[in-house]
C-alpha cells in the first residue's frame, strides 16, 4: 500500500495487466495509464525512416538530365537534344547581394 506524501492517507494502487504486460493502474480509482517507451520510440523510428525513404524516392524521381544526347553533327558541329535556351539571369544572386558584389565585365 501507497501513501500520498500531503496528508498520509492510504493510496490504494491496482495494476491493469494485459496478457503479461502493464497497462495502467487505478489509483484511488481514476485510471493512470502506463507509457511504453519501447512502442513510443518505435513509431517514432518507423515514421523517420518512411519519411526519409519518400523523400530520398521523391528526389531521385524528380531528378533528370539536364541535356538529352549530345551527338556530333556531319560538319563538326554539336547537336544537344532535349535542351532548351538557358535563362538570361539579368538580376545579382543571394551571395551578391549578402557580399555587396559588383560584375567585373562593364554592364
Amino acid at each position: 500500500m501507497l501513501t500520498t506524501t500531503e496528508n498520509r492517507t492510504p493510496a490504494t494502487v491496482t495494476p491493469v495487466r494485459r496478457g503479461d504486460r502493464e497497462i495502467g493502474a487505478y489509483i484511488n480509482g481514476r485510471f493512470v495509464p502506463a507509457v511504453d517507451a519501447t512502442a513510443v520510440s518505435l513509431a517514432a523510428l518507423t515514421a523517420a525512416a518512411v519519411t526519409g525513404a519518400g523523400l530520398s524516392i521523391g528526389l531521385a524521381l524528380r531528378r533528370r538530365p539536364a541535356i538529352g544526347a549530345v551527338t556530333m553533327g556531319p560538319g563538326g558541329w554539336i547537336s544537344l537534344k532535349r535542351t532548351t535556351r538557358p535563362p538570361l539571369r539579368a538580376a545579382r544572386p543571394w551571395w551578391a547581394h549578402l557580399l555587396r558584389a559588383h560584375r567585373l565585365a562593364e554592364e
